[in-house]
């Protein structure tokens, strides 16, 4: 599994001991994309009480919009609940006390949505592996939103838990077909069609998007492949620097200001990490300014993707006098258009938009501060001379 927080690229999989075992977890490759990053989102939103707390909660919209998708599709979010409800986590490792240790359970035991609030539960015994950094590791939301690819977000999730070793030592091509989601489609029995069509492209798109590189390995029985490794190396492009202990984050105003808000320990630390202290705070301070916000952690988790309030607006910054005699201008403007005429007038400007752009008009209509400079331009093309005088 995206996911999730920030247990950067060199965390810990493995303590220092050569010998001792690497533990495995994997999980079926048949999850799609969305349903992968979902997980990972999940993971990291129970993280800080994964094995003290049976169950765990997040406001449904902040979840859809973490993973990017329509903040209103619940079928959507359904569907994939439904999906990580139905897949299966195997582990084979050693225990502490060097015993075998063989284990299968749902990725999800139950989820449910209520009241605008998803809660969701790990079976105990996933939780307590899912929370030991040896045996699972936790992948970067920033990193995570990059891939395009199902297979290839497989491949990175199965691979990366290994980059302290160099190498995820050899899986039989049965085990690698499980992983990316194919055992049970004849047409990649065929190494040579699963090389073209899953390793390669998975392959470059891990390198291309993420802050490892890849490189493929196999071994033979004759003619016929029989296993495949990856050799594993840091990504000097796309490293990303290990956390603290949270020690040192956690002591600060910021750090407090995010926790007051509702954001969990472990998003806090990676937004810290990834972003860095004064554009959080900027973005903080972008938030705290918008009036009816309603989901202060959903919108903050926007303004920090789509860098919200990077450009002057009345929301952002004292806003000019020409600036507030336009706002005023297109208040008096929409005001005096019939009701149909309104309706109208919003779903033509939205035709134009997309992304947070169109979600913020979604919110704050007229007065949406990323869409200032647009709205002015549309008044103007509807009323000609609408601003004549204001300068």
């Amino acid at each position: 599994m995206d996911d999730i927080p920030r247990d950067r690229l060199s965390g810990p999989l493995r303590r220092g001991a050569v010998k001792k075992h690497v533990a495995a977890i994997h999980v079926s490759g048949k999850l799609t994309l969305l349903q992968r990053k979902l997980s990972n989102v999940l993971l990291l939103n129970a993280y800080d009480t994964l094995t003290s707390q049976p169950r765990h909660q997040i406001d449904a919209r902040t979840l859809c919009l973490m993973i990017g998708y329509n903040s209103n599709d619940m079928e959507t979010l359904k569907a994939s609940l439904r999906g990580l409800a139905e897949t299966v986590a195997e582990w084979d490792m050693l225990d502490e006390k060097g015993q075998q240790e063989w284990g299968v359970s749902a990725l999800l035991s139950y989820a449910k949505l209520k009241g605008g609030v998803c809660e969701y539960a790990y079976s105990p015994a996933l939780a307590e592996k899912l929370h030991d950094p040896k045996v699972f590791a936790l992948i970067n939301l920033n990193i995570q939103r990059r891939f395009t690819s199902g297979h290839a977000l497989a491949l990175y999730e199965n691979c990366y838990r290994f980059v302290r070793t160099g190498s995820t030592g050899w899986w039989s091509l049965d085990l690698f077909r499980r992983l990316m989601g194919v055992a049970d489609s004849p047409y990649y029995d065929v190494y040579k069609q699963l090389n073209a069509k899953i390793i390669k492209p998975a392959v470059a798109e891990v390198n291309k998007t993420s802050n490892i590189l890849l490189t493929p390995e196999t071994r033979k029985m004759g003619r016929t492949v029989t296993d495949i490794r990856f050799l594993i190396a840091e990504n000097p492009q796309l490293s990303i620097l290990d956390l603290d202990d949270g020690e040192g984050l956690r002591s600060t105003d910021l750090y407090a200001r995010l926790r007051g808000l509702g954001v969990s320990d472990r998003l806090a630390r990676q937004w810290l990490g990834e972003h860095g202290a004064d554009h959080v705070r900027q973005k903080l301070d972008y938030v705290a300014g918008q009036d009816g916000v309603k989901n202060a952690v959903g919108y903050l988790t926007k303004a920090l993707r789509e860098d919200y309030g990077s450009e002057v607006s009345p929301r952002n910054a004292a806003p000019s006098t020409t600036r507030a005699r336009k706002l005023e201008r297109i208040r008096d403007l929409a005001a005096a258009r019939k009701p149909t005429q309104r309706d109208a007038d919003k779903r033509l400007f939205m035709a134009r938009l997309d992304g947070a752009r169109r979600d913020d008009f979604e919110r704050h209509g007229w007065m949406s501060a990323l869409n200032a400079e647009a709205i002015a331009t549309f008044w103007e093309e509807l009323s000609p001379g609408a601003f004549d005088g204001i300068d």
